[in-house]
């Protein structure tokens, strides 16, 4: 029986039940049955990243027949740990710039995967928090700096800010010990709102700065869903259920003799926007008409 490795982050709390039904729906239409014709090996780094080429390397150890890594930090591990076992990744960033593949339509080597597209989307979120909270002066952005893409969040940021003309705090976190900070900077800088730039280790403590901000009274946006759904105020990005139903497809066709470098990279170009209303009342939050009308969908 073939074996797929799957590279999770793996924070408690974080893997939502429908991510996992996505991949396995995506094994199924390519023909793979999870216990019946295919067997999966997870690995999870619960939350420490530095953990992920230790994990890669077990699954190589393993001889998998693939790695399904859905993140950055579990793709750039699995990449070390071997150059011929297949790899499916998916992850907010460019792949070719970052190095991954040599094109989209021919990806080479042996990756291939899911182009997210949510590290660029840091202006497009900054403008519907500006539309949802327009008479904030001054808006918050949580940057991790250690992020691949956070040199390019803060220019988008900083660049779109120009363009609506607010002012721009950028604070930084790489820690959870970071966040308290951060929100602490923000009250001092009186920031009016909150944007929570894209990253794998804020999406994994989604919980905690949905809570934080909260209890700062600060309107967020965020990257996906189910920040919204843990009450942040508002999500604006592709659907990672999406995501990860392509990376079980790939996977399965891999399994049936595909080649990475035969598969191109899948760009998703579905966003959705969504509105948590029961946020809003709390917040003493007028959301403006205009806004809602924009919304896929709303929490109430």
């Amino acid at each position: 029986m073939p074996v797929i490795g799957f590279l999770s982050t793996g924070a408690p709390g974080v893997v939502v039940p429908r991510f996992r039904a996505a991949f396995r729906e995506g094994l199924k239409e390519s023909g793979y049955v999870e216990g019946q014709n295919v067997a999966i090996e997870i690995r999870s780094a619960e939350g420490q990243l530095d953990r992920m080429p230790a994990l890669a390397a077990d699954l190589v150890r393993l001889q998998v027949d693939v790695i399904v890594a859905p993140n950055y930090a579990g793709v750039l591990a699995a990449k070390q740990a071997s150059t011929t076992t297949p790899i499916v990744f998916s992850i907010g960033a460019d792949p070719v710039q970052l190095g991954l593949v040599a094109s989209i339509n021919r990806p080479g080597g042996n990756l291939t995967g899911i182009y997210q597209f949510t590290t660029g989307l840091e202006a497009k979120r900054l403008g519907l928090l500006h539309e949802a909270v327009p008479k904030a002066p001054t808006i918050a952005a949580l940057v991790n700096p250690n992020h691949f893409g956070a040199e390019t969040q803060v220019r988008d940021v900083h660049e779109a800010a120009a363009r609506l003309g607010v002012q721009i705090i950028v604070l930084n976190a790489n820690a959870e010990s970071d966040f308290n900070a951060a929100f602490s900077t923000l009250v001092q800088q009186r920031a009016s709102a909150l944007l929570v730039c894209a990253s794998p280790f804020f999406n994994n403590r989604r919980n905690q700065l949905v809570a934080l901000a909260a209890r700062h009274s600060v309107p967020a946006i965020y990257e996906w869903r189910e920040f919204a759904e843990a009450g942040g105020l508002m999500s604006y990005g592709t659907r990672q259920a999406d995501a990860l139903r392509q990376a079980g497809t790939y996977a399965g066709r891999i399994l049936g003799g595909a080649t990475p470098a035969d598969l191109p990279v899948v760009q998703l170009s579905k966003f959705e926007f969504v509105i948590n209303l029961k946020t809003a009342k709390a917040l003493g939050l007028t959301v403006p008409p205009a806004i809602l009308l924009q919304a896929d969908e709303v929490i109430e």
